[in-house]
């Protein structure tokens, strides 16, 4: 019911949204032969290892970067978490690279719009929408975007005690 429950099954909903979608890998110094081209990874919050963005293309950041918890008078408690998708891919014929990153993000929004919920318990708010840009930088031959989204949580039950009890046993009231 949390925000990284959110993340573990967002995380698996892209990977299984984006598993045929095989994309170029760049070959490192330290590679003794040219890697295989493969889906994009998909982390949560932040990449294992943060110097090495551009060794890790093709991939998908997931992170939380508001979140906010309401109860408009006389209703239910209201959770939100606004996630946003880093993707980058690499590719050295530039038009292609473009495309290759279009083709990712287009492929995780077409899923969403058409799954909505995720993990049986986050809804993706569309009253809200999904936003995405797509980075005009000429960062070539790494291609890189984002999309935001808001997702409804499940609600939080609270625990109510009995009038003039307290949860601590010591106090008198």
């Amino acid at each position: 019911m949390d925000r990284v429950t959110l993340l573990d099954q967002l995380k698996a909903f892209t990977e299984e949204a984006i598993k045929d979608l095989i994309l170029p890998v760049r070959q490192q110094k330290e590679d003794k032969a040219p890697p295989e081209p493969r889906a994009a990874q998909v982390y949560r919050m932040r990449l294992p290892d943060g110097t090495a963005a551009f060794k890790k293309a093709p991939y998908i950041i997931h992170q939380i970067i508001t979140g906010s918890d309401q109860q408009p008078g006389g209703q239910r408690l209201e959770s939100k978490a606004q996630v946003r998708s880093i993707f980058c891919v690499y590719s050295e014929n530039e038009e292609e690279g473009a495309l290759m990153l279009l083709n990712l993000m287009e492929r995780l929004r077409i899923e969403l719009l058409r799954k909505v919920v995720i993990g049986r318990q986050f809804e993706l708010d569309l009253d809200t929408g999904l936003e995405y840009l797509l980075y005009p930088d000429d960062t070539a031959p790494y291609f890189a975007g984002e999309m935001v989204s808001m997702w409804k949580l499940p609600e939080v039950r609270r625990e109510v005690l009995p009038y003039g009890r307290s949860e601590n046993p010591g106090s008198l009231r």
